[in-house]
């Protein structure tokens, strides 16, 4: 093949995108600004690193939407899923990774990779020709920002994503403190002990939440609004909506039994899960946060078994953009204006590592079809990778469009189940069975030759 494929941007999305490609055949150049140009969140200049949890959540592929992703991407040789199956961290019945040998082991294997190559440059304006695609994600820096809102005459949406902080684990107190997955989940020992819990009162509780609704929060610069994307709430603004919404949420006590004291149920449960293999490092999971640094180390000392935690990261908010892609794409991930560059990921109004990691692989495969002039059938709406592109191409309504992550509510009915929560879990059933083997065929027809 000797056209060029240029991916701006090597999050998850360009990087799964440039594999896909790469290992079509396809000559490809990745742009990525870091590490001269920096950003909020990212601390390094590897490419696929994770600035947010660790998580790449549920790895149930036959209950659960994103776990179905997961097993669709892994069907179609992806980088990501490869990697993280590689540097995965026990976490129950999710699949968390050691984020920096992760991002070290993807940069390294696309670095080595004979058809890519790496231009550590910004790219500030939207190409005239050749083949594109746009993976900037959210943190799209403001040159390139500016130029697609010249070209979409739309303003680009925004909402506002937060970090949660990162404790040192020796500075946990593990006499307060026990080792327990919610209700036990894990096939090892390991995995069942892979989160840290620490228990509250309800007065604990309740003074918790009035620090966290005291405290200094960061203030938003003029014309910005909180649009926040409900998957990734501030633990402060989950509390403003109501003194018991983090004990219904994050906080939630079920499934867990503590050993200090077996007899007596916690109100509530602050849980850290494991960030790296060494055991170092614990984030606190759903504790996003915009508070200020000095209200954060107050307030998260006030968590039984936290009060002498040091942390290795605070948390922090920053803005995200995103495309009204129902709108600006096509079914192919083009740009309707211009069809010679496409977007993943991120910035096309997806939400998770994964998701964003699957427009990559799709807006990879998809470049080379049309490089090559091979016709690829339509991706089955019945599998997540489907029911997410065709949400953000046209299944979304375009006045109301939000970030979303993969949910079974995308996916077409399978006729004849019931509905309710009674008759959920055939119903969850149906659908992973339905996409598996409509993504194993779409993926046999739409195989690409390396050239």
């Amino acid at each position: 093949m000797t056209q060029t494929l240029h991916i701006v941007g090597g999050g998850m999305a360009g990087s799964e995108a440039a594999w896909q490609a790469a290992n079509a055949g396809c000559r490809v150049v990745i742009h990525e600004m870091r590490p001269k140009v920096e950003t909020f969140a990212h601390r390094t200049g590897n490419l696929a690193e994770m600035v947010c949890s660790n998580s790449f959540r549920s790895d149930d592929d036959e209950q659960n939407a994103v776990g179905l992703l997961h097993w669709e991407m892994r069907q179609a040789g992806g980088i990501i899923m490869a990697t993280a199956d590689a540097h995965k961290l026990p976490a129950g019945g999710a699949l968390a990774v050691d984020r920096d040998p992760f991002a070290e082991a993807v940069t390294a294997k696309l670095t080595a990779h004979p058809n890519i190559s790496v231009s550590y440059e910004e790219v500030d304006s939207l190409p005239d020709d050749g083949h594109w695609i746009i993976a900037t994600g959210p943190l799209t820096s403001g040159k390139l920002a500016e130029a697609i809102r010249a070209e979409t005459g739309a303003e680009a949406l925004a909402f506002f994503d937060a970090i949660a902080p990162i404790v040192y684990a020796e500075t946990i107190d593990m006499g307060i403190a026990w080792e327990q997955s919610r209700y036990d989940k894990g096939e090892t020992e390991e995995e069942q002990k892979a989160y840290i819990n620490c228990p509250m009162t309800k007065d604990q509780y309740e003074a918790f939440i009035d620090a966290l609704l005291a405290a200094d929060k960061t203030e938003f610069k003029e014309g910005e609004t909180a649009g926040y994307f409900d998957g990734c709430l501030p633990i402060e603004v989950m509390a403003e909506r109501g003194r018991e919404t983090l004990r219904h949420g994050p906080m939630k006590p079920i499934g867990l039994t503590n050993p200090h004291n077996p007899t007596e149920k916690a109100y509530a449960v602050a849980q850290l899960r494991r960030d790296n293999a060494l055991g170092t490092l614990y984030n606190i999971v759903g504790f996003q946060t915009k508070m200020k640094y000095g209200a954060q180390t107050e307030v998260f000392r006030m968590i039984p078994g936290l009060q002498d935690a040091k942390f290795a990261r605070l948390g922090g908010i920053h803005r995200n953009t995103f495309l009204n892609s129902p709108t600006l794409l096509d079914g192919q991930m083009r740009l309707k204006s211009r069809p010679n560059i496409r977007f993943a990921g991120q910035i096309t109004g997806v939400e998770g590592y994964v998701e964003s990691a699957a427009m990559g692989l799709l807006a990879g495969r998809l470049a080379v079809a049309e490089m090559t002039g091979t016709a690829l059938p339509p991706v089955p709406h019945t599998t997540a990778m489907g029911a997410l592109v065709t949400h953000i191409t046209g299944g979304a309504e375009a006045k109301t469009f939000q970030p979303m992550n993969v949910n079974f509510g995308l996916f077409p009915p399978v006729e004849g189940l019931k509905g309710g929560r009674r008759g959920r879990k055939d119903r969850y059933k149906a659908y992973t069975d339905r996409a598996k083997a409509d993504w194993a065929e779409w993926l046999a027809a739409s195989a690409l030759d390396a050239a």
